[in-house]
């Protein structure tokens, strides 16, 4: 019933538009449909007429509809009806319309189609390598002279060599005012220490989101972060690291040497969570990294 209506609506809104056109068997089955009574109908018939003929199948359209007998009577009877000529013109001019809309209505189909393939192909496609953009090589090089890591309570320098041999690098986008930062990271760090003496070719580097230095120097401290951190006066310099960690955090963007992304909290705009992360580094380190993995 409600689709009834909905087209009645539409056909009075292009009844609007087209100067009230005459009436055809079609419409005023509809309107039937859409709640109309013979008698109002009648009334619309006295001032816009009628353009159709009430042969055998038109008259069964209009008794399904739920037209009463007088007005199937007054329509066959003709007192409504515009001349020949005039209701091949309305007709055509109808026709014609009917087509534009068609057209109009395959166009949006088709546009719409189009947007939601390529909101398809977008969210499924592969996250972009970072060093072949960024042009600089390896993430060794990029970060040399950058990185620092907690001793004896402050923030220093590391070895320029520090990342010079590490395959996988698993940048970890935090702060702390971040709450799910805070309860995730001592779940990092404990892993670390589980894996990283078995897996010298693999590390973490810390990418503040911090909004200063001394928040960022106390996260560091306050949880016993083991790994190296970019320093936080050259994170700036650094922004295209965090082309695939989204828009939310904490997340974790493994990469291999030359910054090709091998796994991401993120899944095209949605957040999975760095977990899924540690879960493909798992499946790596068992030599059991999935097909996916492996053709990244």
């Amino acid at each position: 019933m409600r689709r009834w209506i909905y087209l009645g609506f539409s056909l009075l809104v292009f009844a609007t538009q087209a100067g009230q056109l005459p009436l055809t068997v079609n419409q005023i089955s509809l309107m039937l449909r859409a709640g109309y009574s013979s008698n109002s109908l009648t009334h619309e018939l006295s001032t816009r007429h009628f353009a159709d003929t009430v042969d055998e199948t038109n008259e069964k359209v209009l008794v399904k509809a739920g037209a009463s007998a007088e007005l199937i009577a007054a329509l066959k009877s003709g007192i409504y009806s515009l001349s020949p000529e005039k209701t091949a013109a309305v007709q055509q001019q109808i026709a014609a319309e009917e087509q534009r809309r068609a057209e109009q209505s395959e166009a949006s189909r088709k546009s719409e189609a189009a947007y939601q393939a390529r909101v398809m192909r977008e969210r499924s496609a592969k996250p972009a390598p970072i060093g072949p953009d960024a042009n600089f090589g390896t993430i060794s090089e990029f970060l040399k002279g950058d990185l620092v890591q907690m001793h004896n309570g402050a923030l220093s320098h590391v070895d320029d060599g520090a990342l010079a041999n590490k395959k996988l690098l698993a940048f970890y986008f935090s702060a702390q005012w971040c709450g799910p930062c805070r309860k995730f990271t001592p779940q990092l760090v404990d892993y670390y220490k589980r894996v990283a003496s078995e897996h010298p070719e693999f590390e973490i580097v810390f990418y503040s989101r911090d909004r200063s230095l001394f928040a960022m120097e106390k996260y560091v401290r306050e949880e016993n972060m083991p790994w190296p951190a970019i320093d936080f006066s050259k994170l700036k310099e650094k922004e295209v690291l965090a082309k695939n960690a989204g828009s939310g955090i904490p997340s974790l963007v493994l990469v291999d040497s030359t910054g090709k992304v091998i796994s991401s909290s993120y899944t095209g705009s949605q957040y999975v969570g760095p977990e899924k992360v540690l879960a493909d580094l798992d499946a790596i380190f068992a030599g059991k990294a999935s097909a996916r993995l492996a053709a990244q």
